[in-house]
């Protein structure tokens, strides 16, 4: 394959999950900047999704769904592919953390646990089912799952669902890379720490500084665009040997 050294991912299209603001909208801009043409998903966020496509020079797609219905996750697919035509990676970055302690009633508790699971995992394993599918009759491709530090080294008392979740999806990867390589299809995982989004600024509003960030080697939480330029990396022709790997980014507060 020959691409631009300006422009590595050039010719390539792109799905992004949950795209319309924070880490994911940090995604879509590095990938344009470095020639994909992204498909921006959003759930709610219309005119987020639509002002970034606009950043972006309108050059990528904006699609609607919500992954919390069984259902969402197969129709985005095919909306993709309709408005696309060949899709040549997917990035798994929708997700949701809530909080539920175990004092809670075991009605909220199995609530929490089954939109977390279908949110953070079941919605992304479906589209991982339908890429598959699709990169074995049109020539490969790569899925980038975005998990989570907390599915590495465990979870803090409320958020047992979210670290579970994002474990699952640790280990999807792993059995896509070794499933689905010698058919080209191949699958990274990228595990944060606390990433300066609206969701850690309202975490670190709440329980402090300290608390938040006093376990981080490094003092500070990571920026969007640092795992955004590490996702466009991964989606490189050139990184097939990355597959299977899980490729932390956590300021050395989880280390391996």
């Amino acid at each position: 394959m020959v691409f631009s050294i300006d422009k590595p991912l050039d010719g390539q299209t792109v799905l992004v999950t949950g795209a319309s603001g924070g880490i994911g909208a940090a995604i879509v801009e590095r990938l344009a900047l470095e020639g994909a043409r992204p498909i921006i998903h959003y759930c709610q966020d219309e005119d987020g999704a639509e002002a970034l496509l606009a950043r972006i020079g309108g050059n990528g797609v904006v699609l609607q769904s919500d992954l919390s219905h069984s259902d969402g996750p197969c129709t985005l697919w095919e909306n993709a592919v309709a408005s696309a035509g060949r899709i040549h990676g997917v990035v798994n970055n929708a997700g949701i953390r809530t909080e539920v302690p175990i004092e809670t009633s075991s009605a909220a508790w199995k609530a929490a646990w089954q939109k977390a699971f279908q949110v953070n995992f079941f919605a992304a394993a479906d589209i991982c089912r339908e890429a598959l599918l699709h990169f074995r009759t049109e020539g490969g491709g790569r899925i980038v799952n975005m998990a989570s530090r907390s599915g590495q080294r465990g979870a803090a008392p409320d958020v047992l669902h979210y670290g579970a979740a994002k474990a699952a999806m640790i280990n999807l990867t792993k059995s896509i890379a070794h499933s689905f390589g010698r058919e080209g299809a191949t699958a990274v995982c990228i595990a944060p720490g606390f990433v300066r989004t609206e969701m850690a600024t309202s975490l670190i509003a709440e329980k402090g500084k300290l608390e938040t960030m006093g376990d981080i080697p490094i003092g500070d939480m990571a920026e969007p665009a640092e795992v955004a330029e590490l996702v466009a990396f991964v989606l490189r022709y050139g990184q097939d040997s990355l597959n299977g790997a899980t490729i932390d980014v956590n300021g050395g507060s989880y280390v391996r």
